[in-house]
């Protein structure tokens, strides 16, 4: 109990601010943060009032900034059966962001690896389905196939629906993660789990898909002032978006991926609205990222600050966690910048590591390193490997390092700014 005494009262306080607005970001009511229900916009709607309450200047006068994109969607039913079982979704099967709905009960053909290595059964058995109509799905199982190859056939399966123009289910024991898609294939493609199906068994789908077209999402910004007349500007940014429903029932909360990152962002916000610095901060949580880093390309192809006067980004992503350390992506590219988050680190033993990675387009950060701004994008590492499916959840995250990253990043920021 002494101890706590030493414990400083900001510690707390960061924490549970980190806590409060992941938990609400993964509620329920925000749908995933993705296209059915509109979530993003939700999402959008409460981090402009967060902005807002904290007492953050809009850019313009407007949090907002719109752009339109496409995105297919899955808003109603999620049904697939095999035989009399009800599977259930992100768990038993998960569907490709891109496939159609339909209802419809299907009569499939196994397509094994064994019969892929006799090339002329093969054709024969493809050939012979196409032209009677004996079966109008299949399952391809490539469990026995050598592990090198295993990822080409996987791409095989897929790609057969544009052959076959029938519904394609694939038999897989890797993770499912889920994506978000601007196209629609020809027909269903469905991966299953070992032991949902068996051969013979009829496939029954009823699903709902809608494709949108030109859907409303929006970057939310915000900024505080630098006492005086400061020109330096550091900029931290955080997607909000995630993949948000696969059906009524089922949706991807986005706990560390970016649920924390967002909320690390405001926590950053906070802590610099009640610490004035004598630099420009500029906030921006993204949409679009998981749809393909589409809210920073647009912000940086119709920018609401002007580029050339950013001297540092960071970007976060991933920060539910920390206990094995934190990566910085771009830590290759801006050596010096790195070396100095390194002694900072080191002079202060925030973090167990900082590992250094170069130059990927896996983030927000890309698009501004394209346009020339030197960029870092942060991601916390852990025992949490939840990513893209249905168990990254606000339960599963620990916050070990929210008080250490945020010192750090202030620490960071404020030796950036003073050269």
């Amino acid at each position: 109990m002494i101890l706590l005494l030493f414990v400083p009262l900001t510690f707390f306080a960061q924490l549970e601010e980190a806590r409060r607005i992941t938990q609400r970001l993964c509620s329920p009511e925000f749908h995933g943060r993705g296209y059915v229900n509109q979530g993003d916009s939700i999402a959008a709607e409460f981090i402009a009032a967060e902005f807002q309450n904290l007492g953050l200047d809009p850019i313009k006068g407007n949090y907002f900034q719109s752009f339109t994109h496409n995105v297919n969607t899955f808003p109603g039913k999620m049904e697939v059966k095999t035989g009399d079982r009800l599977l259930q979704p992100g768990i038993d099967f998960l569907i490709d962001p891109s496939s159609p709905g339909g209802n419809k009960i299907l009569n499939p053909i196994l397509v094994n690896y064994e019969l892929i290595k006799n090339e002329p059964q093969f054709i024969w058995t493809i050939k012979h389905v196409l032209k009677d109509k004996t079966h109008d799905a299949f399952v391809f199982d490539f469990s026995s196939a050598p592990k090198d190859s295993v990822k080409d056939f996987i791409k095989f399966s897929r790609d057969f629906i544009t052959v076959s123009k029938m519904p394609v289910f694939l038999v897989t024991e890797d993770k499912f993660t889920w994506s978000v898609s601007d196209e629609v294939l020809l027909a269903p493609y469905i991966l299953l789990k070992p032991g949902t199906w068996n051969e013979g068994e009829s496939i029954t789908l009823d699903i709902n898909q809608q494709f949108k077209v030109n859907y409303t999402s929006r970057n939310v910004i915000s900024m505080i002032k630098g006492k005086g007349c400061s020109k330096k500007t550091i900029v931290f940014t955080a997607h909000y978006d995630h993949l948000g429903r696969m059906g009524s029932d089922t949706y991807f909360p986005g706990g560390n991926d970016n649920a924390s990152g967002t909320a690390m962002l405001l926590v950053m916000a906070k802590y610099f609205k009640e610490h004035p610095p004598k630099f420009n901060v500029l906030f921006i949580a993204f949409a679009g990222e998981e749809a393909g880093l589409l809210g920073s390309k647009y912000f940086t192809e119709n920018p609401q600050y002007n580029l050339k006067k950013i001297d540092f980004l960071i970007n976060l992503d991933i920060m539910g966690s920390g206990e094995e350390g934190i990566t910085i992506v771009n830590a290759t590219l801006f050596e010096k910048e790195f070396a100095l988050l390194q002694e900072i680190n080191k002079e202060k033993d925030y973090l167990t590591q900082i590992k250094s990675r170069g130059p990927a387009a896996n983030s927000d950060h890309y698009w501004f390193t394209q346009m020339g701004v030197p960029a870092f994008f942060i991601y916390t590492m852990g025992p949490n490997k939840n990513y893209h499916d249905v168990f990254d959840t606000y339960v599963n995250l620990s916050f070990a390092e929210v008080m250490d990253i945020t010192d750090l990043l202030v620490h960071f920021a404020e030796k950036l700014t003073s050269k």
